[in-house]
């Protein structure tokens, strides 16, 4: 994967969360979990995400905010059934350029992971199965291959500033309604798109 592929990178988040991260930015795991009103990430994923350490230094990968390139991945796979409670928010590629950014070639909390410096970790990512519609394959061992990369993560130390925040996908039009008035008078409440597709519904 080259830079110029990368046009904006991904978030998932309960859509009660979406007006302080749009104030305050998004925390880490670490932080997050005191101050969040909604979680949607699996307590058995997270027990496993908290014991990875990220090589090359002693922070733990709960002391990083993660997100997607394609957040039309397994984890939204599994949370399909609330789509009209989640929002992906639309992050600045820009944040690759931050200091001690750090990309996984996959999903960060297996054992196969390698991490990488960003943004020069990119030239490792196969972008072909990063933007994939679907990582399903006959072959067992080819389907688990496209489901790690599909994940694949990029990691900012302790939080993302909302400057970096340049918009907001939702499922439905019920949703939008939503976000629109939990996000108005804010910058954000003009920058809401609908977006079936990546929550795995019908348009």
């Amino acid at each position: 994967m080259k830079r110029a592929d990368v046009k904006e990178l991904h978030y998932i988040t309960h859509i009660d969360n979406v007006r302080s991260i749009s104030q305050y930015g998004i925390l880490c795991h670490r932080k997050a979990k005191k101050v969040l009103r909604q979680s949607i990430a699996d307590p058995e994923i997270q027990k496993r995400r908290e014991k990875v350490v990220i090589p090359g230094g002693k922070r733990k990968l709960h002391d990083y905010v993660n997100l997607y390139f394609n957040a039309r991945n397994p984890m939204m796979f599994k949370r399909k059934d609330m789509h009209e409670e989640l929002a992906v928010l639309r992050i600045d590629s820009a944040i690759l350029d931050e200091f001690e950014v750090v990309i996984s070639d996959g999903n960060a909390a297996s054992d196969y992971a390698k991490f990488h410096t960003s943004p020069e970790g990119l030239k490792y990512l196969d972008k072909n199965l990063i933007f994939a519609e679907y990582w399903t394959d006959p072959n067992r061992i080819t389907a688990y291959r496209r489901k790690f990369a599909i994940c694949a993560e990029v990691l900012v130390r302790d939080s993302v500033p909302s400057k970096f925040i340049m918009g907001v996908y939702v499922c439905t039009q019920k949703t939008y309604q939503k976000v629109v008035e939990l996000l108005k008078e804010l910058s954000l409440a003009h920058k809401i798109s609908i977006k079936p597709k990546l929550f795995f519904r019908e348009v």
